[in-house]
């Protein structure tokens, strides 16, 4: 009497399981399609600011003579000895003279050592545009370390990245 159940419960078990199955692969299915996600608004532009960089350092490294390194323990001679901690990065974006970012990025990291990252992103009206993009990495009190300005054409429904890389010479538009 109880292999026939067992035999029966087996029989019933597999049908269950692709009804199962089958019911949540339509609810994966039904809210992958709807309802309809939009990155972006069709009838305006996308820019979007992304950057990662490390600044220059708080101080500026200091040269160790031969007698201070041959103090210093074997694997932690080096030539120079550097603060870890690094200045703020600061980045400002115009559109057509009209200031769309101002930001002040700290640097990441446990002791303030790794890159500042930005990512910000915000539509704007299509058409023939001035973008003008600073950045300071440095010290200085006044002024801008890296500027660019460029006219560009924004589409409908499109994005426009700014990006920075300081070894490819500063600001990018794509």
């Amino acid at each position: 009497m109880q292999t026939k159940l067992v035999q029966m419960d087996k029989a019933l078990r597999i049908p269950l399981q692709i009804v199962a199955y089958g019911v949540f692969a339509f609810v994966i299915v039904f809210f992958s399609i709807l309802p309809p996600f939009r990155y972006a608004s069709p009838d305006m532009a996308s820019v979007k600011l992304s950057l990662s960089h490390a600044t220059e350092r708080v101080e500026p490294c200091v040269q160790l003579t031969p007698q201070q390194i041959a103090k210093l323990a074997p694997n932690m001679r080096r030539a120079e000895q550097c603060v870890r901690e690094r200045l703020p990065l600061y980045i400002e974006v115009e559109i057509d003279g009209d200031r769309v970012i101002q930001l002040e990025a700290l640097p990441s990291g446990l002791w303030s050592d790794g890159p500042a990252s930005v990512y910000e992103r915000f539509d704007v009206i299509p058409g023939m545009h001035t973008v003008t993009a600073r950045l300071k990495d440095s010290g200085r009190e006044e002024g801008w370390d890296y500027t660019h300005t460029e006219e560009i054409i924004l589409e409908p429904g499109r994005y426009f990245t700014v990006t920075f890389k300081a070894g490819t010479g500063g600001f990018r538009y794509r």
